[in-house]
């Protein structure tokens, strides 16, 4: 997979934010060397976030996202400003933009430095135009600006492209280093290992190709010289049987968990694709422990079904059809099931006893763990697709055994 086709999910989010006409629609063109955001002395000229993808070494692929200034004003400066600050829950670093020009309060920087740094998003200051003021002012400024906010701050001209360099190098020094794990499964097997996928091909596969999850579980296992063995449910069995060993772990799409599991022994190791990537985007044992909310619920309670994607519902969709006819069967027809798609999350997240998210494929690992700050703020357990389909099936500590790590933090 090349940095093209690198899914936008996977990529290290950037933020640039600041004051309107700060110069983050110039900035983001020096460090993209493209004229990717439209730039305007106008204020506002940025009315919704923009996202360009493009390659940092040694980083790899990012996704870069150019905000409306965080000083908007009027009711449609409002709606841009909560938009931006959407943005925050996508963002991996953060460069807080300031003009050379306006450095003078810096109040509300240091409300936005607070917010982000309650996300847990590392900011890079970035004091930008320093054409337009005198030269021997900009150390004095810089120095003053990153005692104030507390924060590193670099000096630049985005008119200049000699500076490109400077502002590329200090985006690497800075940027997380555990924004996505580094391994999906490629620490459960040694090199040589058969690994068996159960793909269903039924009317939820999409047409033509493999679900996303299971096209990245592939590539991490041949990545780490695993053997990547893939067959539709049917076929499973017959792959079982053809193998002369039994294979090192079966990764299988959770709703055929009980016939996966029912056709295997109980030795050989098994999880699925959404546990797998509710390990790599969120925090699975957040998600164990909220599974056993799934015992104690009653009819009065509402359940959250969070999607990370928005997309058209099929027959038997897993989200909206059969997760709430699960949970019915097993706590009664009562049970209010509310959804909630792509980008839409609650407010009232207190209403709920439970929330249960996709695996979050589409999602990058900040947008996942957001959801669990708020939700573990207001107290409402969550758990994921795949580890509440395995507590419903009575497998769950069989499923999640496989993972050493969790063995530590549970």
């Amino acid at each position: 997979m090349d940095m093209a086709e690198t899914p936008r999910a996977n990529r290290l989010h950037i933020g640039f934010y600041g004051k309107r006409n700060a110069g983050k629609s110039s900035l983001i063109n020096l460090v993209t060397g493209q004229k990717t955001a439209l730039v305007s002395e106008f204020p506002g000229t940025t009315t919704d976030p923009v996202i360009k993808s493009m390659e940092i070494l040694p980083l790899g692929p990012v996704a870069v996202i150019d905000t409306a200034g965080l000083d908007d004003s009027g009711k449609l400066g409002e709606l841009r400003m909560s938009r931006s600050k959407e943005m925050m829950d996508r963002t991996d670093l953060a460069l807080l933009v300031i003009s050379a020009l306006h450095t003078g309060d810096c109040s509300a920087e240091q409300i936005w430095v607070k917010e982000l740094k309650a996300r847990n998003i590392p900011v890079l200051g970035v004091l930008n135009q320093t054409d337009r003021i005198i030269p021997a002012d900009i150390e004095p400024i810089r120095t003053r600006l990153a005692e104030e906010l507390g924060i590193p701050f670099i000096a630049v001209s985005a008119a200049d492209k000699a500076c490109r360099p400077l502002i590329l190098s200090a985006i690497v020094q800075n940027a997380p280093l555990d924004f996505e794990s580094p391994t999906l499964v490629g620490d459960l097997f040694k090199p040589g290992d058969s690994i068996v996928l159960v793909a269903p091909q039924d009317i939820q596969a999409p047409k033509g190709r493999l679900i996303l999850p299971q096209v990245q579980v592939i590539r991490d296992i041949l990545d780490h010289g695993g053997l990547a063995l893939t067959a539709t449910t049917d076929q499973f069995p017959h792959l079982i049987d053809m193998l002369k060993e039994p294979p090192a772990l079966v990764i299988t799409d959770s709703q055929v968990f009980a016939l996966v599991n029912s056709s295997i022994p109980g030795s050989v190791p098994l999880t699925s694709f959404s546990i797998v990537m509710a390990r790599s985007k969120g925090d699975l044992a957040m998600f164990v422990k909220g599974a056993e909310r799934i015992a104690t619920l009653n009819e009065n309670d509402k359940v959250l079904i969070a999607e990370a994607c928005t997309h058209a519902p099929l027959s038997e969709d897993i989200g909206r059809e059969k997760l709430p006819r699960w949970l019915r069967a097993k706590i009664g027809q009562g049970l209010t099931v509310d959804i909630s798609a792509g980008l839409d999350f609650p407010a009232n997240l207190n209403e709920y006893s439970l929330i249960i998210h996709c695996g979050g494929c589409m999602f990058t690992r900040k947008q996942l763990m957001s959801r669990l700050i708020k939700a573990e703020a207001e107290n409402v357990p969550v758990t994921n697709y795949g580890v509440a389909i395995a507590a419903l099936n009575g497998i769950l500590e069989r499923v999640t055994d496989v993972f050493p790590d969790l063995k530590h933090e549970i």
